[in-house]
């Protein structure tokens, strides 16, 4: 199901049975909103004082507040793709699991993830080189791949593990991962930060120690280090920064003898 109409925006000033008639595509067919899901609540406001809340399997309903602007959305179990897609501001908050591309292209607003997230969180779709641009994501959970890809701002913060291509194409904002990151993090980066605070098995080649740094901040937090701050990528003539845990990573203490 294609339920971008599923915002603050779209409900506010609306009755409930304006709600309920509101049109989603399931599978190629156009279904009202009434018709598949039970709806209960009061008069609608202003968008930013509207209140979503969502209950159930939703792991088949895509596009959940794409675009919205202010209010908050509220998922009790899993969600699935393109969660916030394109959003301006607001909050979204979900207790379970959500698929891939959550926050793509956003520019303003809050998504928390209490789960893990699919592939892309904050990405670019194939084709643009417009990712992230603000805002906030928090995965508490894992990601997959290319988290961030052609990200421009904003913060990605990622509590668990993090899949391949971290940082992607980056541009600016910063991408903290908490956990493991696989290889090949920040490739193509031209600017920005991303901060690994566990396991990285290397790093790539293009890429060249600069310093060892006792802490890194991120808006403000700082994280106790120390990190290996890494700048790259040369191939692209990138200068974005890589903060890699020197405590957790002992096989990449080879590069201390460059400094």
């Amino acid at each position: 199901m294609e339920a971008e109409c599923v915002t603050p925006n779209a409900f506010a000033e609306k009755s409930m049975g304006e709600i309920g008639s509101l049109q989603i595509w399931e599978g190629n067919r156009k279904r009202a909103l009434g018709e598949l899901f039970q709806i209960e609540g009061e008069e609608s406001s202003p968008p930013e004082k509207v209140s979503i809340h969502l209950i159930g399997d939703l792991g088949k309903v895509r596009r959940i507040g794409a675009g919205m602007s202010a209010g908050e959305i509220a998922v009790t179990g899993d969600v699935g793709m393109h969660l916030g897609e394109g959003m301006k501001g607001g909050t979204i908050r979900v207790t379970g699991n959500a698929g891939s591309w959550v926050g793509s292209m956003m520019k303003g607003g809050l998504i928390e993830i209490e789960g893990n997230a699919g592939d892309y969180v904050g990405a670019a779709y194939r084709g643009s080189t417009k990712g992230m641009r603000g805002g906030i994501i928090i995965i508490h959970g894992d990601v997959g791949n290319e988290a961030g890809c052609f990200m421009r701002n904003g913060l990605i913060k990622i509590l668990g593990n993090a899949g391949q291509f971290a940082g992607v194409h980056m541009r600016e904002g910063t991408i903290y991962i908490q956990g493991d990151a696989e290889a090949r993090a920040g490739a193509q980066m031209l600017g920005g930060k991303i901060v690994i605070g566990d396991y990285i098995p290397s790093i790539l080649p293009t890429f060249t120690i600069d310093s060892i740094r006792p802490n890194v901040k991120l808006n403000g937090e700082k994280v106790e280090g120390p990190f290996y701050r890494f700048i790259g990528d040369l191939a692209d003539q990138g200068e974005g920064k890589l903060f890699v845990s020197k405590t957790k990573n002992q096989h990449l203490n080879f590069y201390e003898k460059y400094l």
